[in-house]
């Protein structure tokens, strides 16, 4: 079966407001570089000769949809038309640019020929993937900065719907970040785990301060993740010997060679990967295997994904044991959703899907109500 048609559709969705009447709203979603209220994303959609068709997602590059679709529509998919549907491994291994990062491009082509192949066999990509090892997928509830009041009552109404994991994000403000953690702690009775993300955005002084304070009150997070710039290799180290908090990084395991010197140096407790930087759903397969061989636990990232990355992300997570900590999720703050049957949270999980590829159809009605072009 030879690929037909690859296409790339930039679309823009609005994620429900706080003030929504869902217990879930989350916008505006202030991080430590960001507030968000809508995502544009990329999405992928392959086509065969037989008109199967399989679909892919990622983050638009460099906030450019048309670098990104440049990227996916005159430099992969001429390599792409014309192939057989089941080379999909060979295919990407083929691809180099020594001055160019192309691993999110090609991660979310992968995801489209995954789909493809598994509608055209009839079978789950997690089939395909060596079979499932877990029906459903804990996930961690996700929260923006806030003012105190406000994030613990968040805090509650996680846990009440059965989230057992809360991610939260942390600003310039150290102090502020670790009160608002605080807060959102005692107001669970510290029956939740917690992960603060502070997304590069501290100095290791602050990084210790802050999570020596935490420890100090009797909250220990599940992790750290990335406080400081990536390729900073000593501090993480340093950082892991200071601190009895676990320390995680994500931003670094988009760069492969980053994971290894930081699992060779024993220098992390948590990888949080992502199957588009890392080039797709087999390379973050073998960075999970890398890190669960080092000792390393590994939960895996969300960057708003529109369902059909939340599918990838799930057929992977459900076949990977060496992710063995709750991924991310925002899955549920979308105001509309592209895909005809949205997942649903039930306590704090998604289901693993079983239909044939990502086990999801994609409404290409919507596709073309929110695209941007």
């Amino acid at each position: 079966m030879l690929i037909r048609n690859v296409e790339a559709i930039p679309v823009e969705m609005d994620v429900l407001p706080l003030e929504s009447e869902s217990e879930f709203g989350l916008a505006p979603y202030v991080s430590n570089h960001a507030s968000v209220e809508s995502i544009t994303r990329m999405l992928i959609r392959v086509e065969t000769g037989e008109k199967q068709v399989g679909w892919g997602e990622m983050l638009v590059a460099m906030k450019s949809a048309a670098v990104t679709r440049a990227v996916i529509e005159d430099v992969i998919a001429p390599k792409l038309i014309g192939r057989e549907l089941d080379s999909i491994r060979g295919f990407i291994e083929e691809f180099y640019f020594p001055y160019v990062k192309v691993r999110p491009f090609l991660g979310a082509v992968e995801t489209a020929l995954w789909d493809a192949l598994g509608n055209n066999l009839g079978v789950p990509v997690h089939q395909l993937l060596g079979g499932a090892v877990r029906e459903r997928v804990p996930v961690a509830f996700c929260l923006g900065i806030l003012p105190v009041e406000e994030a613990r009552e968040h805090a509650r109404r996680a846990m009440g719907s059965g989230f057992s994991t809360l991610k939260t994000k942390a600003g310039p403000d150290w102090r502020a970040d670790t009160e608002r953690l605080r807060a959102m702690h005692d107001a669970v009775n510290g029956e939740m785990e917690f992960r603060l993300d502070p997304n590069q955005g501290w100095t290791a002084e602050d990084t210790v301060r802050a999570a020596a304070q935490l420890e100090d009150k009797g909250v220990l997070l599940q992790y750290l993740e990335q406080p400081v710039r990536i390729d900073a290799y000593g501090t993480y180290a340093k950082l892991r010997e200071r601190l009895r908090t676990p320390i995680a990084v994500n931003e670094d395991t988009y760069f492969p060679r980053n994971l290894r010197y930081l699992l060779r140096a024993d220098a992390i407790d948590v990888a949080v990967v992502d199957l588009v930087p890392a080039g797709g759903l087999i390379a973050v397969q073998e960075q999970a295997a890398l890190a669960a061989k080092a000792g390393v636990s590994v939960s895996h990232h969300c960057g708003f994904d529109l369902g059909i990355k939340t599918a990838a992300m799930l057929h992977v997570v459900g076949s990977t044991p060496g992710i063995n900590l709750p991924p991310d999720s925002v899955y549920y703050a979308w105001a509309d959703h592209i895909i005809k049957e949205p997942f649903e949270i039930d306590d704090g999980s998604y289901p693993v899907p079983d239909g044939p590829g990502l086990g999801i159809t994609v409404d290409e009605t919507k596709v073309e109500q929110y695209r941007i072009d």
